[in-house]
């Protein structure tokens, strides 16, 4: 399927510049508003995709106008070198001429990109919130399908009840201020995370991009190790985001898990934070995780917060 160039009556397009993140951000923390009740985006968020070695912005961006108004955003990046072509797409409601207008332009550019890498076909992966201010019979109607669901989890915290744990043994922690345990933490997290769902294998490099290396605090990234394998798991968070402390990600060795190290991560977090004086913390869990991080969650008392599905569209190149 293929779409004019030309958008509905009444709406405009063209490509983002770096100087439109401002207005990205003022678009997207609209857009949390209605379909989570807060604004969740922080400025630097934007500015990192618009940044995003994989995004060449004029050919892989795109801002929707209805007048003066932005009222629609769309990304497209390419980290699989292959198939798979990653989608970001937000729009108002009430819009939904527009937003199919924007779905056309993205899948025509991910079939380039696919057809680009030599694939046979482009594999179109998006997230949206479960109830999003996007039309999903009219998405549907074009061969989007949701095939996995992720939940947002969160969790209050409170210094009196929240401490740093005591490590089992022969268990240490470390954190990543020096150059040779981040790039371990890379590793880490490369090899625990292979067999999930949607992982991309990614350099080092590539890692420091996806992760906005030059914002990041290493003391926030832990490595455990363990006295009989080594280097077992990594703890990876963020003090980012204005509204709760983030656990980016918990990863254990497949050897390694049954130990209780995700329990143990998990309370560290809790604690560190607590500490710097955080009220609540937050992390996204795949929920068909066959790992079981959905329930080890749930039993260190984090609930739902919102849910996202990831849809997929396959089309020819």
């Amino acid at each position: 399927m293929t779409t004019s160039h030309t958008p509905p009556p009444g709406l405009t397009v063209r490509a983002a510049t770096l100087g439109d993140a401002a207005a990205v951000c003022a678009l997207l923390n609209e857009i949390d508003l209605l379909e989570i009740g807060r604004a969740d985006t922080e400025i630097a968020e934007v500015q990192a995709g618009l940044n995003h070695p994989d995004v060449d912005l004029e050919r892989d961006s795109w801002l929707l106008f209805e007048g003066e108004r932005l009222v629609g955003y769309a990304l497209l990046w390419d980290e699989s070198g292959g198939e798979r072509i990653d989608v970001d797409h937000y729009v108002l409601p009430g819009l939904t001429e527009g937003a199919l207008h924007l779905f056309g332009l993205m899948e025509d550019r991910a079939a380039q990109r696919a057809a680009a890498n030599g694939a046979t076909r482009a594999v179109l992966h998006l997230h949206l919130n479960i109830t999003p201010t996007m039309d999903l019979p009219a998405l549907r109607d074009r061969g989007w399908r949701p095939v996995r669901r992720h939940h947002v989890m969160d969790r209050h915290l409170d210094p009196v009840v929240d401490h740093l744990p005591k490590a089992p043994d022969g268990v240490t922690l470390r954190d990543c201020s020096q150059e040779e345990d981040r790039r371990r933490a890379h590793r880490l997290l490369q090899e625990s995370f292979a067999e999930h769902f949607d992982f991309q294998p990614r350099t080092y490099t590539q890692w420091l991009d996806d992760i906005d290396a030059e914002r990041v605090d290493w003391s926030l990234i832990w490595i455990a190790r363990v006295e009989d394998l080594g280097d077992a798991a990594v703890l990876r968070t963020h003090n980012h985001r204005a509204s709760m402390a983030w656990i980016g990600a918990v990863g254990v060795l497949a050897e390694a898990r049954g130990r209780g190290l995700g329990s143990h991560l998990l309370r560290h977090a809790f604690g560190h934070y607590a500490a710097l004086g955080r009220d609540r913390i937050g992390l996204g869990v795949d929920t068909d995780n066959s790992s079981g991080a959905l329930a080890l969650y749930e039993r260190h008392g984090m609930a739902l917060d919102f849910a996202v599905d990831t849809w997929e569209l396959t089309r020819p190149v």
